[in-house]
């Protein structure tokens, strides 16, 4: 039996022993000299927001509003998927969406400095969405749906699409490839997710033909500010191609009949402005499995970077694969069931 300092030994990969940290050169005097190389004048003021994909600061500029300057991870997007997303929310401002859109300074919105890519965009306050509230996930799927109405119009050409291949066949390929995974409960976690892929599989098969179109991509509650005039939508760092779906199931918690309710509060304002396709409703739960499977490469293939370690330390040991592979049971189950549908 191991001792528990055994069981919690953090994840090993010697793959990653020698990739340098993304953000290593980074600096603090760095940062300032990308925001004055575009003609602002920061005073000095540097507050670190909470961001782990990319590096985002709250810059303070003299005699003007704080900017939040965002520092995108080296070789996760290229330039031209970065500038698909300003497009794509560059088109929602001019409809008076409220979303936050990177702030173009000679016409450009992406800027390059010290080996880094990085855009600079207005501060906007607000809080969490209490979704408990009467009224908000209306308030929410009404614009969600002009969100999707938008982003029905044309097709990114160059970022990717959420789906099987891309959200769990490849993510779940390189973790069982990564020596992440304890060799005491690796071939239970394969298996499982394995036989979650399948579940994943016939949900996709019961739905059949849907439209695929440009996402949010992470639409929860975080990603959300709400002020006493609404909500306005941040962070569109994630966004792709997908199924209208993977912005709402996100809103959603709790016990079956409270997501239906959810559901219902927020179709109601969704179907305003866009509509629905009901046969994704196939794919709530699918989509809930392909994030976990996912989201769990996503910490591996962040485990070089020195803010992941600190932010999650729980990640990699035995519990942790023990209690993911439960999870992917759960959904196992649920994905047999009958699909989600809103409340009447």
């Amino acid at each position: 039996m191991q001792s528990n300092a055994q069981e919690e030994k953090p994840p090993y990969n010697s793959r990653m022993e020698t990739i340098a940290p993304p953000f290593a050169g980074l600096t603090p005097d760095t940062i300032l000299d990308a925001i004055a190389s575009m003609g602002l004048m920061p005073i000095g003021s540097l507050l670190a927001l909470n961001s782990y994909e990319n590096r985002v600061y709250q810059i303070g500029i003299d005699e003007g509003l704080p900017v939040v300057a965002k520092f995108y991870r080296p070789l996760r997007w290229s330039d031209a998927q970065i500038l698909e997303e300003h497009a794509f929310v560059s088109a929602l401002l001019d409809l008076e969406i409220p979303v936050v859109g990177a702030i173009a300074v000679a016409g450009q919105t992406l800027h390059q400095h010290a080996g880094f890519s990085f855009s600079v965009f207005p501060r906007r306050g607000g809080r969490t969405p209490d979704l408990d509230t009467p009224g908000t996930l209306e308030w929410l799927g009404r614009f969600l749906g002009r969100i999707h109405a938008v982003g029905a119009v044309q097709d990114y050409a160059e970022r990717p699409t959420l789906n099987i291949a891309t959200f769990g066949e490849e993510p779940l390929a390189w973790l069982l490839d990564s020596g992440m995974i304890p060799a005491e409960q690796r071939s239970a976690y394969r298996d499982t997710a394995n036989k979650a892929l399948d579940g994943v599989r016939a949900c996709f098969d019961a739905a059949g033909e849907f439209d695929e179109i440009r996402l949010h991509g992470d639409c929860h509650a975080s990603n959300v500010l709400w002020t006493d005039a609404g909500p306005h939508f941040v962070d569109f760092d994630d966004s792709r191609m997908g199924p209208a779906m993977q912005d709402l199931w996100m809103l959603l918690s709790g016990e079956r009949q409270d997501q239906q309710r959810q559901l219902q509060d927020l179709l109601a304002g969704y179907e305003d402005f866009c509509e629905f396709n009901p046969r994704e409703l196939h794919l709530v739960e699918a989509l809930r499995t392909l994030r976990l499977i996912h989201y769990s490469a996503w910490l591996a293939r962040r485990w070089h970077d020195p803010a992941f370690p600190a932010a999650f330390p729980w990640f990699g040991n035995p519990h942790y694969w023990e209690q993911k592979t439960l999870e992917l049971h759960h959904q196992i189950e649920v994905m047999d069931d009958e699909p989600l549908w809103p409340a009447h």
